[in-house]
């Protein structure tokens, strides 16, 4: 008998639209003759199932089941795809954990870690992990422009600090710049990170593992034709993408290590990105660690799944049987 698979997508953030974009691409991974699938859409006014003939089925919150040709249907495992709250944060997460459907992403502890850059930043800084200087600000709290100058330096980034794909960030070049940036950050988030500029070559690491495999995947080198790796190089087309990236094999091998281990640390399940920039002397720096990492055909994931001869559909596969197999 096939398993029914909600696909998870939507949410609260600027991030609906890629999101939405996520949930197709992992509709398209998923073997449809192995599971039944239903895109679900979540947002605070609605939670519905897209149903295969195009009309909505309101979601039953008691149990997250919705009617499907007079049929009650419950789905048996939750693939989220929800970059932002409540997906990425351990809101989603707590919810399925109570009403005991099995889901796709880390635990609610970790995923509310992750979705903190700074508070994550410091954590790992904790496990000798090579971070960027950084500054926390909450929204009604003044800092002057003085102290960011004195104390992380310019340029530098100010970004929203619980936000994705570069909604709100500005890389910031002058004093004058500073005020203006923070207030594009504060209107993602209601705290703000600041955080130092660092010159060098970013990459993306991609990394799953289940009872059975363990899988880091190659690394993708991203040459930005912006000033920085914002939404339009994210989406827009605005970069080159090279997998594998265009690094020795003894750095491809450390920052590969370094993936599977801040997998470890964490706790993390199933697929997760981890992005960093090389610095002068081959130093590794950790950006951040995306716990629901972009899903459509030609983002970083796939790209990375083909480029290590895998088969993503066997991937997701693997994801979702995992669960199964460790409840046998």
């Amino acid at each position: 008998m096939k398993r029914t698979i909600a696909i998870v997508a939507g949410g609260d953030s600027s991030e609906y639209g890629v999101s939405l974009r996520s949930a197709e691409g992992i509709y398209s991974f998923i073997d449809k003759e192995k599971y039944n699938l239903y895109i679900v859409n979540l947002t605070k006014q609605k939670w519905e199932a897209l149903l295969p003939d195009g009309k909505r089925s309101p979601i039953d919150k008691n149990d997250f089941s919705f009617l499907h040709e007079g049929k009650k249907i419950i789905p048996d495992f939750a693939y989220i795809t929800i970059h932002g709250t409540p997906g990425e944060n351990g809101i989603l997460q707590g919810y399925f954990e109570l009403i005991g459907i099995p889901y796709s992403t880390c635990n609610v502890l970790t995923s509310a870690l992750t979705f903190s850059k700074f508070t994550l930043n410091q954590y790992l800084k904790g496990f000798g992990i090579r971070i960027a200087e950084s500054l926390l600000v909450h929204k009604g709290y003044d800092i002057s422009e003085d102290t960011i100058i004195e104390k992380i330096g310019l340029p530098c980034f100010i970004k929203p600090n619980d936000s994705g794909s570069s909604f709100g960030v500005t890389k910031v070049t002058s004093r004058e710049a500073i005020r203006p940036a923070l207030e594009k950050a504060f209107k993602e988030s209601n705290d703000v990170m600041i955080e130092a500029f660092m010159n060098g070559t970013e990459l993306a690491n991609g990394c799953y593992k289940t009872r059975k495999n363990s899988v880091v995947l190659p690394i993708t080198e991203v040459v930005s034709k912006n000033e920085f790796f914002d939404y339009n190089a994210k989406y827009n087309g605005e970069v080159t993408e090279i997998t594998p990236a265009r690094l020795s094999p003894e750095l491809t091998s450390r920052i590969q290590k370094l993936t599977s281990a801040i997998y470890d640390i964490l706790g993390c399940k199933g697929i997760v990105r981890i992005d960093y920039i090389v610095t002068e002397g081959e130093k590794i720096n950790m950006l951040e660690v995306n716990t629901t990492p972009g899903m459509t055909a030609t983002s970083f994931i796939p790209q990375q799944v083909k480029a290590a001869g895998l088969n993503i559909t066997d991937v997701m596969t693997d994801i979702i049987e995992d669960h199964f197999q460790t409840c046998q």
